[in-house]
C-alpha cells in the first residue's frame, strides 16, 4: 500500500484493462512513473522560479499603504536606525547636482593663431591678383601687345589664386586698389583695413571664449574652463562666453558698424570662412564629475533612537511615517543574520509548497485528464507562472502597486481551456501565493480572490468575443472596486488611496482585455487544445468546409444539421459539452464529399451506383467515408477533438445491409466474413461522441418512417439506443443509466418537433390518398430484397437508400419477416440500428 493510499489521498482504484500481460503492465507502470517525474519537475521548476523572483532584500512583516490608518499596536523603534531618503528626495538631489555641476570645456589656445594665419594666407594670395589687374588697367588704354599679355596674365593669376571672395567683393577690391595705385593716393586699401580690424575684434572675442555647443544645452550658470597645457582651471560665467549663433550675430553687428556696405560684406565673408570656437566641450569629464557627486549623496537624512515611537495605533500613515516604516524594514534586513534570513526564506518556501501541494492534489484527485496529460499540466503551470512570476518580480519595484498585475488572467485561461472548477482552485492558489508575497495582505487576498472568481463565473459559457474585451474585464473591475470600497469605508477614509488603486485596477483589466484572446490563440496552437472560441467559429455555417459539404453533398449536409440539433440537445440534457457535441456532429460526415453519389441522401432519386458493385465493394466505399473524413479534417486543420467525432461516429458496427446482401449471394455463410463489412472504429470514448453515434442512427431511421407518430418515435429511440448499448458500442463512454434515460428523452422531444403534424389545406386529403395509393402499390412490389440492377421491385432506386452505419435500405425494411437471411428485422420497421440506407 502506497503512502498516499494510507493517507487517503490516492485515487480510487480503476479496473485494470483486460488482456494486459505482466510485461505490458510493467511497461504501463514505468510510463506512469516517468510521467509523474515529469510533472513533479514542472511543479518544482515553477516553485523554484517563483522563489528566485521573490524579493529578499526587504523584510515586510505586515502590509500597509500610505494614507491608511495603522491597524497594529503602537510601534516603537527596537534599535537605533537611520531614516532613509525617499526615492523622490534622492532624485531631486540628483537633478540639483546636474544643474549646479559646471560643464567642462577645454581651451584650444592655437585657434586664434590658426584663424589669423588663414586670413593672412588669403590676403597674401590676393596681392598678385591686385598687381596683375593694376598692370593690365595701366596698359588697357593702348591697343598693344603688352595690354593683351597683361590681360591674359591677370586671368591666369586670378584662376590660380583660389580666392574665396565673391565676384562683387573681388571686383570692388580690384577697382579700389587700381585707383589707389594710379592716383598715388594715401588711402588705405580696404583688404588691409578689413584684415587688421577683424583680427583685433576676434582677439577680443577669443579672450572671453567661444563655446562649441549651444548655450541652451548648458544646465547651470557657469562653465569650467581647463587649460591642459598650463594645467589650470578657471570658472567663467555663461554670460561672458558666446556660442556660435550668438557670435555670428555679434560680429555681423560690429562689422556693419565698422565698415560701409562693400567693406562690411568683405569682412563678413572673410570672418565666416575661418571662424571656429576655442572652448571645446568635454562630455566624458563632465559626466565623471556628475557621477562622482551623485555617488557622494547620502542615502539617509536623520536617525531614530531605540524606544522612540514610530507610529501609534490608528495614526494615519503619511509620507513621513511611511518613510520611517520602510527605513525600519531596511534596517532589519541589514541587521538580520544569515540564519534569520534563511529561516524566513524557509518559512516562505514551506507556505508556497503547501499552497502548491493543495492545487496539485486537486488536479490529481479530481481532474485526472489534466494531471495525466503532460502538455495540459504544463499549460496550467505556464498560466500560473505568467501572473505569479510577474507579481513576484514587480514587488521588487517599490513604486509599483501590487494591483497592477492582471492576476485574474490565469484563472480565466484555466476556465476557458478546462472548466470553471479548475479556474476557481487556480484563483484561490494565485491569491494565496501573491498575498503571501505582499506582506500577508488580507485586503489584497480578498480583492484578488473575489475579482478572479467572478471573472471565472463570467467565462463559463462564452458566446461572443466581446466577453473577452468588454464584459469580463468590466465585471472584474467592478468586483475589485466593490471590495476596495468596502475596505475603504471600514477604515474611515483614505479616499485618495482608493482612487489611485482604482486607476491601477483599470490598467489591470485593460491588460486582461488585451492579453486574453492572443494567449488563447497561442496556447491553442502550442498545446493542440480547443476552446469554445474555436468551436463557435467552426459552428458557423459560412465556414468554408461546411459550405463545400452543402454544395457537394447537400443531403449529407442537411442530415448533419439535424444530427447536430439532436446531439446538442442530448448533451445539454446530461450536462455534457453541448457546443462541442454540436460542432462534432456538423463535421462528422465531411468524408462523404469524396464520393457523394454513393450515399442515398445525395442521389435525389437518380441511378444508384451500388447496383453495379458487389456487396463487399459497396461496403468498402461506405466504410471509407470515415477515413476520407479524417484525412480532410486533418488537411483543413480541424482540431483533434473534432477529428475524434469523425473517427468514432460509427464505432465498429456492421454495415448490415450489404452484409445481408452478401450472405444471400453466397453459397455458404462461412464464405462471408463480417470484418469486411464492419467499420474500423475506434469506439466513442466521451459522452459527446457516444451521443453522436446514437443520434446519427436515430436521425437516419426516423427519416425512413412513414407517418412518424410520437409512439413510433418513442419506440424507435428506445430500440436503437438499447441496441447500441447491447452491441457494446458505448462500452468506452462514461455514460450512466441516468444519462441514457435523459438522452432518450431529449432525442424524443426533438424528433417530435422535427416530425410534428401540420394543418391540412382544402383538397390535401385527396392528394395524400393518391400519394398513399401509389406508395402502397410500390411497396407491394418491393417485399423482397432488391434484385440485381434494381429490376422487378417497382422502384427507380432499388439499391440502398438510407443508412446510418449498418447499410439498411428502404427495401430491406419492407422485407418479409420469415426470410431466413433476414437477421431479426421486422416487417415495415427500420433495422436494429435505425439504418435505412447504405449510409444515413
Amino acid at each position: 500500500m502506497s503512502l498516499l493510499e494510507k493517507l487517503g489521498l490516492d485515487r480510487k482504484k480503476n479496473v485494470p484493462p483486460k488482456g494486459l500481460n505482466d510485461k505490458a503492465r510493467l511497461e504501463e507502470e514505468q510510463l506512469k512513473r516517468k510521467n509523474l517525474f515529469i510533472k513533479l519537475g514542472i511543479a518544482a521548476a515553477f516553485l523554484i522560479l517563483v522563489l528566485l523572483l521573490y524579493p529578499r532584500d526587504v523584510i515586510k512583516e505586515v502590509s500597509y499603504q500610505i494614507n491608511e490608518p495603522w491597524r497594529q499596536d503602537d510601534l516603537t523603534a527596537p534599535f537605533d536606525f537611520s531614516i532613509l531618503k525617499t526615492d523622490r528626495e534622492i532624485e531631486s538631489e540628483i537633478q540639483q547636482i546636474r544643474q549646479i555641476t559646471a560643464p567642462v570645456f577645454h581651451i584650444d589656445t592655437t585657434v586664434p593663431e590658426l584663424v589669423f594665419a588663414q586670413m593672412d594666407s588669403v590676403m597674401n594670395r590676393l596681392n598678385p591678383v591686385l598687381e596683375a589687374y593694376t598692370s593690365w588697367k595701366a596698359h588697357s588704354d593702348r591697343q598693344s601687345d603688352t595690354a593683351i599679355a597683361d590681360s591674359l596674365s591677370f586671368q591666369r593669376i586670378k584662376a590660380n589664386s583660389n580666392l574665396l571672395f565673391t565676384d562683387s567683393n573681388l571686383n570692388f577690391m580690384l577697382l579700389q586698389y587700381a585707383r589707389i595705385q594710379q592716383e598715388n593716393s594715401r588711402q588705405t586699401f580696404v583688404g588691409d583695413d578689413v584684415r587688421t580690424r577683424l583680427q583685433h575684434l576676434l582677439t577680443e572675442i577669443y579672450r572671453n571664449g567661444v563655446i562649441d555647443i549651444p548655450k541652451s544645452d548648458l544646465p547651470g550658470t557657469e562653465i569650467s574652463v581647463r587649460n591642459t597645457t598650463d594645467r589650470t582651471e578657471r570658472f567663467a560665467s555663461i554670460s561672458t562666453v558666446r556660442d556660435m549663433e550668438e557670435l555670428n550675430e555679434f560680429v555681423s553687428f560690429r562689422l556693419n558698424r565698422m565698415f560701409r556696405d562693400e567693406a562690411a560684406a568683405i569682412a563678413v565673408q572673410l570672418y565666416a570662412a575661418f571662424i571656429q570656437p576655442n572652448l571645446l566641450y568635454n562630455e566624458t569629464q563632465t559626466r565623471q564629475l556628475i557621477d562622482e557627486a551623485i555617488g557622494n549623496i547620502s542615502p539617509t537624512k536623520g536617525a531614530v533612537a531605540a524606544g522612540q515611537v514610530i507610529i501609534r495605533r490608528g495614526d494615519l500613515i503619511d509620507q513621513e511615517r511611511l518613510n520611517m516604516l520602510q527605513s525600519l524594514e531596511a534596517a532589519r534586513a541589514s541587521r538580520a543574520s544569515n540564519l534569520e534570513l534563511s529561516l524566513r526564506a524557509l518559512g516562505d518556501t514551506l507556505l508556497m509548497i503547501a499552497i502548491l501541494a493543495t492545487f496539485l492534489f486537486y488536479l490529481y484527485l479530481y481532474r485526472q485528464p489534466i494531471f495525466d496529460s503532460n502538455s495540459k499540466f504544463l499549460l496550467v503551470f505556464i498560466a500560473l507562472f505568467l501572473v505569479v512570476g510577474s507579481s513576484a518580480f514587480l514587488i521588487r519595484i517599490e513604486p509599483v502597486s501590487e494591483y497592477l498585475v492582471p492576476l485574474a488572467l490565469a484563472p480565466l485561461l484555466l476556465t476557458i481551456f478546462f472548466d470553471s472548477r479548475v479556474g476557481i482552485i487556480g484563483a484561490i492558489s494565485i491569491s494565496l501565493m501573491t498575498a503571501l508575497m505582499n506582506g500577508y495582505s488580507f485586503e489584497f487576498l480578498t480583492a484578488t480572490l473575489v475579482a478572479s472568481s467572478i471573472g471565472v463565473y463570467s467565462v463559463r459559457d462564452i458566446r461572443q468575443r466581446s466577453q473577452y474585451f468588454l464584459n469580463t474585464p468590466g465585471i472584474i473591475f467592478l468586483s475589485y472596486a466593490f471590495v476596495l470600497l468596502g475596505f475603504t469605508l471600514s477604515r474611515s477614509g483614505a479616499w485618495d488611496v482608493l482612487g489611485m488603486n482604482l486607476l491601477i485596477v483599470f490598467v489591470n483589466v485593460l491588460l486582461i482585455s488585451i492579453l486574453t484572446y492572443p494567449l488563447i490563440f497561442l496556447f491553442e496552437k502550442l498545446f493542440q487544445l480547443t476552446t469554445d472560441v474555436t468551436l463557435y467559429e467552426l459552428n458557423d455555417n459560412n465556414n468554408s468546409l461546411l459550405k463545400e459539404l452543402m454544395f457537394k453533398a447537400t443531403g449529407s449536409f442537411q442530415h448533419s444539421v439535424q444530427v447536430a440539433n439532436l446531439t446538442e440537445a442530448a448533451a445539454a440534457a446530461i450536462g455534457a459539452n453541448a457546443l462541442l457535441a454540436r460542432v462534432g456532429a456538423l463535421y462528422h460526415d465531411i468524408g462523404k464529399m469524396e464520393k457523394p453519389q454513393y450515399f442515398v441522401e445525395n442521389q435525389g432519386g437518380g441511378v444508384n451506383p451500388h447496383d453495379q458493385l458487389t456487396p463487399a465493394m459497396s461496403a468498402k466505399i461506405i466504410r471509407d467515408h470515415v477515413k476520407a473524413g479524417v484525412r480532410r479534417a486533418q488537411r483543413d486543420n480541424l482540431p483533434p477533438v473534432i477529428v475524434n467525432f469523425i473517427e468514432t461516429h460509427h464505432g465498429n458496427s456492421i454495415i448490415q445491409y450489404f452484409y445481408n446482401k452478401a450472405l444471400m449471394e453466397a453459397d455458404s455463410e462461412n464464405e462471408v466474413h463480417d470484418n469486411f463489412f464492419r467499420y474500423e472504429g475506434p469506439l466513442p470514448s466521451t459522452k459527446e461522441t457516444g451521443i453522436l453515434l446514437m443520434a446519427d442512427a436515430i436521425e437516419a431511421a426516423s427519416r425512413a418512417m412513414s407517418d412518424p407518430s410520437h409512439k413510433k418515435l418513442e419506440n424507435l429511440v428506445n430500440r436503437i439506443v438499447d441496441e447500441k448499448v447491447a452491441e457494446g458500442q458505448l462500452i468506452d463512454c462514461p455514460l450512466t443509466f441516468r444519462d441514457i434515460s435523459l438522452i432518450k428523452q431529449a432525442f424524443l422531444k426533438n424528433l417530435s418537433a422535427m416530425h410534428h403534424s401540420r394543418i391540412k389545406y382544402p383538397g390535401q386529403d385527396k392528394k395524400d390518398n393518391a400519394v398513399d395509393g401509389r406508395t402502397a402499390a410500390e411497396g407491394a412490389l418491393s417485399k423482397d430484397y432488391p434484385k440485381e440492377n434494381g429490376k422487378g421491385n417497382g422502384s427507380k432506386n432499388s439499391g440502398p437508400t438510407k443508412d446510418s452505419g449498418s447499410g439498411r435500405t428502404s427495401s430491406e425494411t419492407d422485407a418479409k419477416p420469415g426470410n431466413a437471411r433476414q437477421t431479426g428485422a421486422e416487417n415495415q420497421k427500420p433495422e436494429a440500428d435505425g439504418n435505412t440506407s447504405p449510409e444515413k
